[in-house]
């Protein structure tokens, strides 16, 4: 079921078990897992698109391998807000994807999640090539971050 809103999300999830957070770009989908706990979030993978039965498999096979128990999509937004394109794509591969799936989908604001992504990674000396390499996964870990600690807010404010 795709949740709009995080509290809704939040409710459909089990009190335990990892999320992953999805930067799908039309290349490739940057993927994060979080820990059992939902505390922090880690860029594990890349993605290369083919096309969706194809990149819905990759995923379907680390939601079983690592017994996740929701999904958060990166929601491209235009700055002011309202959607394009690409954000239409998003919510498109989400309805996808509930027809495949079970779990929980949840959609994170990604506004600036790349920018975040390619500031760490200059600030960590990170060369071009292996830029290009992890930027949707670091994008990916910064969209489940945020998701994160929105669900821990919920948690203890209610």
């Amino acid at each position: 079921m795709i949740h709009e809103e995080m509290t809704e999300f939040a409710a459909s999830l089990p009190r335990h078990g990892a999320l992953a957070g999805l930067d799908l770009g039309t290349k490739t989908i940057g993927v994060a897992i979080s820990d059992g706990l939902r505390s922090v979030a880690s860029p594990i993978t890349v993605i290369r698109r083919t096309k969706f039965t194809q990149d819905a498999q990759a995923l379907l096979a680390l939601i079983a391998d690592r017994g996740l128990a929701g999904l958060v999509l990166g929601l491209p937004r235009n700055m002011d807000g309202s959607e394009g394109p690409r954000a239409q794509a998003t919510r498109a591969f989400a309805r996808n994807m509930t027809r495949l799936t079970d779990l929980p989908i949840a959609y994170w604001d990604e506004r600036l999640s790349t920018v975040a992504a390619e500031r760490a990674l200059l600030e960590g000396d990170t060369s071009r090539k292996r830029r290009a390499e992890v930027i949707d996964q670091v994008a990916a870990g910064y969209i489940l971050q945020g998701a994160l600690d929105r669900l821990r807010h919920i948690a203890t404010h209610g």
